[in-house]
């Protein structure tokens, strides 16, 4: 059995207990839970372990090598005395004294924060908390454990102890259980682990232990709870988001911001190795940040209203039973089929925290979710499934379209609107897409969804040229071009039917100036939601030539799923871009038409 089935066998144990949890503090009032809080921390823990299917490598592959190849004691001696009885019980105790460190120093170099800080963002308390964990912790964290390996420690005893650490500090993340005497001095306990999560100055970046609170007291970072000092959680830099690919990247962006601005070469690279929160001078004078303040209110966002809490419960159940589904059998699946499982279980996590967020609408996640399936089903092979889901996902962006404004909320007194004849040729582009996709899915109905598609990109053509002048950045234009004749060179070198080069030609022509004038619409409008619509277009010109080039010149590795990924990005990116920026337009003063005209 590997670890991840043992983790899936112990999730009903902590899902149970959770709900135990959380009915003991709605009867004490505590407090300690917040809906979608609970529901992001466990999203991050889900991300977690389905990620770390693909850096075992990383975590065991690399430990393995060492220990085979570098190892200071013979390979038949560690094996006899490593798994002996007090051998398995001094293993414990050199892998707890090896995550002290790894800990540790998790909280005292910027890099190795910008992957434990996961664990920390939540600003509450409970066993929610415990589970909320890092997804980038792999890249660095083995460094820590080469000395068990090469100390001779087997690798099974080595997982075998890494998981009862990490199993046994589960519990200690609860604000119900009080101080306990005798047993707080040795061992991680609540009381100790509540310290170690607080941002009071006094708790401050204590009590790293993970099984005993021994390295603390050696080594001088042991506090215990003051009760007239309640712990305050979080980080000091709030979140304030409940996406988990955000909340695994916020602080690698905060970082590769400062070095990018940094004057200096040694800042550039001390940004990564200094305690967290250090910033080079020149930075922090171009680009202050306010000081922390603990007194201010911390707790983020407010209740979610009821169909909306309905709605991301019964979506975090289902990604769940999903997930617990792929761990048990990743390790037969193919790499291909896993990255396509994977992709759909990230997209629908993120999907979750959006709507939480009220950065998406209900039926902006089902098409996401949609798509989610559409691209699985069809690299896994899932036909039935595929025939429903494909249709599906332009039948909702569709729907979304033409009734949007029943969905976003008015910002006045006034029902939101956006221009009608703008709405007409997303449409059009969406009903050619849907006649496309429906002829690719037929057997020698090629060239008729290449004409539906055809139609399709000209009708986004037209769609972005009515509010900003033809091919404003003539920069895109050309480099565009440049890409589709480039492209277009490659498939007539490698094997594109003579009878087909005309229309694809034509074809590879007009996605290229849709993607020109929507890049050239971005720069001249310099709207976030248009940005995001030329992203949209570049995603398209991908997809195209991911589709061309394996059907003409060469297979490429899980085709499938990288072409209706990066389809269905540019179709969401295009059309939820496109009506939150219409509808932003809406509200604003119309740009002066001379100034539009003349340009």
């Amino acid at each position: 059995m590997n670890p991840s089935q043992i983790i899936v066998l112990a999730t009903p144990v902590f899902l149970l207990l959770i709900a135990l949890e959380v009915a003991w503090d709605w009867r004490t009032r505590r407090g300690s839970y917040g809906l979608a809080d609970a529901v992001s921390s466990l999203s991050l823990g889900i991300l977690s372990q389905i990620s770390a299917v693909f850096t075992r490598l990383l975590r065991i592959g690399l430990y393995t090598a060492v220990a085979e190849s570098l190892s200071l004691v013979p390979a038949e001696a560690a094996q006899a005395f490593w798994t002996s009885g007090y051998g398995w019980l001094l293993a414990l105790l050199f892998y707890d004294f090896c995550y002290y460190w790894h800990h540790r120093l998790g909280h005292e170099v910027a890099v190795l924060w910008a992957a434990h800080v996961v664990h920390h963002q939540s600003e509450h308390y409970n066993l929610t908390t415990a589970l909320r964990q890092t997804s980038t912790g792999a890249l660095l964290g083995w460094v820590f454990y080469v000395p068990m390996a090469l100390a001779g420690v087997p690798p099974l005893v080595f997982g075998v102890v890494a998981l009862i650490d990490l199993l046994y500090q589960f519990w200690v993340h609860t604000e119900h259980v009080p101080r306990l005497g005798w047993f707080d001095r040795w061992f991680c306990s609540p009381s100790n682990h509540r310290v170690h999560h607080a941002v009071n100055d006094r708790y401050l970046d204590r009590n790293y232990g993970g099984i005993l609170m021994v390295w603390d007291r050696l080594f001088g970072s042991f506090c215990e709870e003051d009760p007239r000092e309640p712990c305050v959680y979080g980080t000091r830099a709030p979140l304030k988001s409940w996406d988990p690919l955000w909340a695994n990247a916020e602080v690698y962006a905060a970082l590769a911001r400062d070095a990018w601005h940094a004057r200096r070469w040694s800042d550039k690279l001390r940004v990564w190795l200094k305690p967290p929160g250090w910033r080079p001078a020149d930075v922090a004078a171009r680009f202050p940040k306010p000081a922390f303040e603990l007194a201010r209110p911390r707790r983020q966002a407010q209740p979610l209203a009821p169909r909306v809490a309905a709605l991301v419960v019964l979506q975090f159940a289902a990604l769940l039973v999903g997930a617990l589904l792929f761990l048990w059998h990743a390790e037969t699946l193919p790499v291909a089929d896993a990255l396509a499982v994977f992709a759909a279980l990230t997209a629908g996590l993120w999907a979750t925290g959006a709507l939480a967020q009220g950065r998406i609408q209900a039926l902006e996640m089902l098409g996401i979710d949609t798509a989610a399936l559409a691209t699985v089903s069809s690299a896994l092979g899932w036909n039935e499934l595929h025939l429903v889901t494909k249709p599906a996902v332009m039948l909702i962006a569709l729907f979304f379209v033409a009734r949007f404004e029943h969905f976003a909320p008015a910002s006045g007194p006034k029902p939101l609107e956006i221009n009608e004849t703008g709405r007409r040729w997303l449409l059009l582009a969406l009903v050619a897409s849907l006649a496309g996709d429906m002829a690719l899915m037929l057997p020698g109905h090629f060239i008729v969804g290449l004409g539906c598609f055809l139609l399709a990109h000209g009708a986004y053509l037209m769609l972005l040229s009515r509010d900003a002048p033809w091919f404003a950045s003539r920069v895109a234009l050309f480099a565009t071009l440049a890409v589709g004749t480039a492209g277009f060179a490659v498939l007539g070198l490698g094997g594109l039917p003579q009878g087909l080069r005309v229309p694809v030609a034509v074809y590879v022509m007009v996605i290229a100036l849709m993607t020109a004038q929507a890049l050239g619409r971005a720069r001249w409008l310099g709207s976030r939601a248009a940005w995001t619509v030329a992203l949209g277009a570049c995603c398209f010109m991908a997809s195209d030539a991911l589709l061309a080039f394996n059907r003409f010149v060469s297979p490429v590795p899980a085709a499938q799923l990288w072409v209706l990924a990066t389809y269905y990005a540019a179709q969401g990116l295009i059309v939820g871009g496109w009506v939150r920026g219409a509808a932003a337009a809406a509200e604003r003063p119309p740009r002066d038409a001379d100034t539009l005209s003349s340009s």
